[in-house]
């Protein structure tokens, strides 16, 4: 397109600033897949093209609906093709974790209107305060990636649940979580530091009411706390938050249930995911009810903090039980997960949730 300038000079149109922030994000996540994903990006460039194309062809209106259907589609499909690779072909399962694809190319899991007055806005991306952010976040997954090393050490010198016996797999469940956890916390905050290079930290373009960018990594809530419902929701936070609007919002029976069951198809269908995921709902399930029932009947401060320093540790050790189940995923890891002496813990927690049920059943 060619104009006239203030000066009289005919040139041609310079692009908007919003359209070069747009390439800009396109053209680094592009970079990003192939970088995180190597040949196995395609699969993630085949579903946002198509998303593309059906954006285009439908209204506002209608467009929710068939995009989602598609898109959950295209990743089952993904699921059961590795499954077929993994389980019948016997080949290696790929381990190219590297960034959350949600944030690949789509960007951060907030509104469309808050992206789009964030990537059109005037606010510079980089700041003094930016800076020193993004170095924060360098020195934390140094810290965490050599904290790895070290656990890495003391879980490679152990038996393993194949070859632990009675305590001692306990040790290996803590353990061997740990380094899980550490992993996830190391590459949570390297996604949180590549979505505030871009620009997505700060509050333009945030609704009233609309929650600001949360990291996925709230380590020391996730680490402390003696709730399991709090740690579900702290784990993940901007999953968690999309899986809450999405389907716990949406569904007025087993809300609960339905939202771990989601989760469980959108990781994957592994035997350990699905396992794990609704062991995952039953304890929150249970949470409530025991938490509910302590806050009445644990009344003096010595017992409350028995209790929590007691319920802080059982909520750890389950949910190191509930990660081993979805990261180990075959039945044959499964089998060896449910023979250990680690199915106390969340077998403890079945148990109290069947007897408070059944008295607030009669109460009711």
């Amino acid at each position: 397109m060619v104009l006239e300038s203030s000066t009289g000079v005919r040139g041609r149109q310079a692009p908007k600033p919003s359209m070069l922030m747009y390439l800009f994000l396109l053209a680094g996540g592009g970079a990003l897949a192939v970088a995180a994903m190597g040949a196995f990006a395609v699969l993630v460039f085949i579903p946002a093209l198509c998303t593309v194309v059906l954006i285009h062809l439908l209204g506002p209106q209608d467009v929710h609906r068939p995009t989602f259907l598609f898109q959950m589609t295209w990743q089952t499909l993904c699921h059961l093709g590795l499954h077929y690779m993994e389980y019948y072909l016997q080949e290696a399962p790929s381990t190219s974790y590297l960034l959350f694809f949600p944030a690949l190319l789509g960007g951060p899991l907030c509104s469309f209107q808050r992206f789009q007055a964030r990537v059109e806005g005037s606010s510079s991306l980089w700041s003094r305060h930016s800076f020193w952010a993004l170095t924060w976040r360098a020195l934390q997954i140094l810290g965490l990636e050599s904290l790895k090393v070290i656990v890495s050490g003391v879980v490679g010198v152990g038996a393993g649940l194949g070859g632990c016996r009675q305590l001692q797999c306990v040790f290996v469940l803590w353990s061997t979580a740990g380094l899980f956890k550490l992993t996830y916390y190391s590459h949570w905050l390297l996604d949180d530091a590549l979505l505030r290079a871009a620009g997505f930290g700060s509050e333009l373009g945030r609704s009233p009411g609309e929650e600001g960018l949360l990291p996925d990594a709230d380590i020391w809530t996730l680490e402390t706390t003696h709730r399991i419902a709090l740690f579900a929701r702290k784990w993940n936070q901007s999953t968690a938050r999309w899986l809450r609007r999405l389907v716990f919002q949406q569904r007025r029976t087993w809300p609960l249930l339905q939202t771990f069951l989601f989760s469980a198809w959108w990781h994957g269908l592994h035997p350990g995911q699905v396992f794990g995921f609704l062991c995952w709902a039953v304890m929150v399930e249970a949470d409530y009810l025991i938490h509910a029932f302590a806050s009445v009947f644990i009344s003096s401060w010595p017992m409350r903090l028995l209790y929590r320093a007691l319920a802080w540790a059982h909520t750890q050790l389950i949910i190191a039980y509930i990660m081993l189940a979805v990261e180990a995923r075959s039945l044959s890891s499964l089998w060896l997960l449910w023979n250990s002496y680690s199915s106390v813990f969340p077998t403890v927690y079945c148990i109290l949730l069947l007897l408070l049920a059944k008295r607030k059943h009669k109460c009711n």
